[in-house]
């Protein structure tokens, strides 16, 4: 929409421009009346500069007079050449890989982040604005048809997965170096500390009297004819147990070459070589994984954990002391004084940046360019013209006025040529 001050100007100027023209016009008729040779001369030219320059100016925007004439209506005829010159100007002057990377290069973007970041007011203004973005992400997901097509595409994903490969990857992976037997000391670490707590012999003494007295009956009622406490033998049967198995674990813990650990060298190799290549033992691990991913507890869990997050989510960030906010706002500022004091991971982010323009830059150019060409050329005429007209058309109403008094005094030099050569 054109500006309203802009669009009164230019009707003021046409009007002008138009008064200028009658006037001289109306000079000439009196002049050739009066017999006065020298105005007439100044008169005449004066109305066909004026008359010349108003064709020239109305014949960029439109055709003189509604007449079809050869060569006018010059800016609504050539509307697409015009689109094509102005998005070629615009990618190849302004938005050139080289300028827009020295561009970079100069405002040091790095430095003046860091510097902004520092500032607590701006970190929390980040972490503001971040929230509302996460806000609007969160009610974008909630829609129905969002989460279903979410959750039909982590299906399907988790559908095509080759599970069993995935998974003999990984082990094979973990067996590299002897990892695995690390996991291996981790866990009998983990089994002693359990077998040490002064709960688990009772439980085990408990254990071993329940399964006697069920299995064994006979032989628990002997005991007790013979002055032997069951309870007692129990503890002594769960200690001996729990010291054996502590004494096993411990051989084990202590010796790299303890047979059990060849064991479990050779019961996980032979899992690794099932999955991947034991199609029968392969073709199981996916009908499993597919029979867990087709469950419906599988998605009502999955639905669940997203409303419970989502709802924990919103709540924070609607907050006034949101720890989400806090963090992100502390996390910006912690990244703008590691940024301040540290050049090299300024000179990090700022080659990157520019990496990032030089590999995105000529597809941004090219489509930005196309962008404003198509632009143009689906402006209606008469808009084109509106808009042009009222940008430039004020200055061009000068050149008429120009064109009337510049055509008088050529029209005066002219007759007094005339009148010397006579």
């Amino acid at each position: 929409m054109a500006n309203p001050q802009k669009i009164a100007q230019l009707a003021r100027m046409k009007g002008v421009a138009v008064a200028a023209l009658i006037a001289v016009a109306a000079l000439f008729i009196l002049a050739r009346h009066q017999g006065w040779p020298w105005v007439a001369a100044f008169a005449e030219a004066a109305t066909i500069g004026a008359l010349a320059d108003w064709f020239a100016v109305v014949a960029l925007f439109r055709h003189p007079l509604g007449l079809p004439i050869p060569h006018t209506a010059i800016l609504p005829r050539n509307k697409a050449r015009l689109a094509d010159n102005i998005a070629e100007f615009i990618r190849d002057k302004f938005l050139d890989t080289a300028s827009l990377v020295a561009r970079l290069r100069g405002a040091n973007p790095a430095e003046k982040l860091a510097g902004w970041l520092q500032d607590p007011k701006n970190a929390a203004i980040f972490a503001e604005r971040l929230v509302v973005v996460m806000a609007e992400s969160l009610d974008f997901m909630d829609d129905p048809r969002v989460r279903r097509l979410a959750l039909h595409a982590l299906r399907r994903r988790a559908g095509s997965l080759d599970l069993a490969d995935s998974m003999g990857g990984i082990l094979d992976a973990l067996t590299q170096g002897g990892r695995h037997q690390a996991l291996l000391d981790e866990g009998i670490h983990k089994l002693v500390q359990w077998l040490d707590e002064p709960g688990v012999r009772h439980s085990f003494a408990g254990m071993i009297l329940d399964v006697a007295a069920r299995e064994y009956p006979k032989v628990v009622a002997t005991l007790g004819f013979v002055g032997i406490d069951p309870t007692e033998l129990g503890d002594k049967v769960a200690t001996g147990i729990v010291a054996g198995v502590h004494g096993l674990l411990d051989d084990i813990a202590s010796n790299p070459e303890h047979p059990r650990r060849a064991a479990f060298d050779e019961v996980v190799n032979r899992y690794i070589g099932r999955l991947k290549s034991d199609e029968a033992f392969r073709a199981q691990v996916d009908q499993m994984k597919r029979e867990f991913l087709a469950h419906p507890a599988v998605g009502t869990y999955l639905r669940d954990l997203w409303d419970e997050l989502r709802a924990w989510l919103g709540r924070d960030m609607a907050s006034a002391d949101s720890m989400i906010r806090q963090r992100i706002a502390s996390a910006a500022g912690a990244l703008g004084t590691s940024l301040a004091a540290n050049e090299a991971l300024r000179d990090s982010l700022n080659e990157h940046l520019e990496k990032t323009v030089e590999s995105l830059a000529p597809e941004l150019r090219a489509g930005l360019a196309r962008h404003i060409a198509s632009t143009v050329r689906a402006w209606n005429d008469e808009d084109l013209v509106r808009e042009i007209e009222v940008s430039v058309g004020r200055d061009l109403q000068f050149i008429r006025l120009n064109g009337t008094f510049v055509g008088g005094l050529i029209g005066l030099v002219l007759y007094a040529v005339t009148q010397l050569l006579t």
